[in-house]
């Protein structure tokens, strides 16, 4: 018998099958001058080759340690596209990487993102890198590559995901934390804006339970809706702190308060046998807190475990470094308080931990 079937054709293209190359070909050229917008010292190559470059010695350093941190936003992303506000997750992007090389004790010098949707919407995407750019000028780094990722099938119409690198450096034997850390030392706490990028699965749990709408009033917020306040972004508080280590402020250690809060992430940069001592009325969590305590019903440890609470970063230094600490980053205007001190109790074989005495004082 004969074959019967018809054969098509019709020429197939990338295209028919979702992906459309000249949609991302534009996001570049209008990602060019964002980028440019970042350039610093070391860093002077234009976006489209197959890697960015990055020269230490036009940067400075004499023997550098390289630092390198990698990181996303969580499901705030959720929050941002079912808001339909795009232009500030990436300043959370840039953020919570760089804060987290500031810590140990890094100046983050370049950065590259990660962006990843079913469909490009060169628009909607054009939104999420102006921020990852203003994220890169708030941290003093250069935006030198990414990657643009159309996967259809994927991600749902409408989502997207981010991932952000970056790389920092320190001349050798300036790293944190230190080694000279002694009982007294005293724990600074620099004020959070707000959620920054944790703990928004229990944030959507909480608004969904609320009833609310993202374009909704925010209940604690009388200026913004609710979506509006929500995505506040993470405060980046690396100029303050790279002015503060090279002006010898006496800082031994620093810990950025993610996701675990106060409680967990504090630890990380002590030794076994270390102490936090932490005073929780010693400085008042942001509005949006106590809503979410209220509204969510949530204990006192699980908010802390959970949440920043209003604490976004905490040096530990010692006494007589305080008051420098304090007026440098109140110049910068971050907003600074002592909330507790170090205690070593003398046995080496128990981890580091936090102790809370008080209760969070809601404004």
């Amino acid at each position: 018998m004969p074959d019967t079937k018809k054969t098509s054709h019709t020429s197939s293209t990338y295209r028919d099958a979702g992906v459309d190359i000249d949609a991302g070909n534009r996001l570049v050229e209008l990602i060019k001058p964002l980028a440019k917008t970042t350039l610093r010292s070391g860093a002077d190559t234009e976006l489209g080759g197959f890697g960015g470059l990055f020269d230490l010695k036009a940067a400075g350093f004499i023997d550098p340690i390289l630092v390198a941190a990698n990181d996303g936003v969580g499901t705030k992303l959720k929050v941002a596209i079912e808001a339909n506000i795009h232009n500030t997750v990436g300043i959370d992007l840039v953020a919570m990487c760089v804060n987290d090389l500031i810590v140990q004790g890094a100046e983050p010098l370049f950065f590259l993102d990660y962006f990843a949707t079913g469909k490009l919407e060169t628009p909607i995407a054009a939104d999420v890198i102006e921020g990852i750019a203003e994220g890169c000028k708030r941290a003093g780094c250069a935006l030198i590559g990414g990657e643009t990722a159309e996967m259809p099938g994927m991600y749902a119409p409408g989502e997207y995901d981010l991932a952000g690198f970056s790389v920092g450096a320190a001349e050798r034997g300036h790293l944190l934390p230190k080694s000279d850390i002694h009982s007294g030392d005293i724990l600074v706490g620099v004020s959070s804006n707000g959620l920054h990028s944790n703990g928004f699965s229990l944030v959507r749990h909480i608004v969904k339970k609320s009833g609310l709408s993202y374009d909704a009033p925010a209940p604690f917020d009388t200026t913004r809706n609710l979506g509006q306040a929500l995505l506040e972004p993470t405060r980046i508080y690396v100029k303050p702190v790279i002015e503060a280590l090279r002006q010898n402020c006496e800082i031994k250690a620093i810990a950025h308060i993610t996701g675990g809060g106060l409680i967990e992430n504090i630890p990380r940069v002590l030794a076994n046998g270390w102490i936090a001592n932490i005073d929780l009325e010693s400085f008042s969590p942001p509005a949006v807190f106590k809503w979410l305590a209220q509204t969510g019903n949530i204990e006192k440890l699980e908010l802390l475990r959970t949440f920043n609470c209003g604490i976004g970063l905490v040096l530990c230094c010692s006494a007589a470094g305080v008051e420098k600490i304090t007026a440098l980053f109140e110049k910068h205007g971050e907003t600074v308080q002592q909330i507790g001190t170090l205690v070593n109790s003398g046995d080496k074989n128990n981890p580091a931990r936090v102790d809370v005495t008080g209760q969070l004082k809601f404004g």
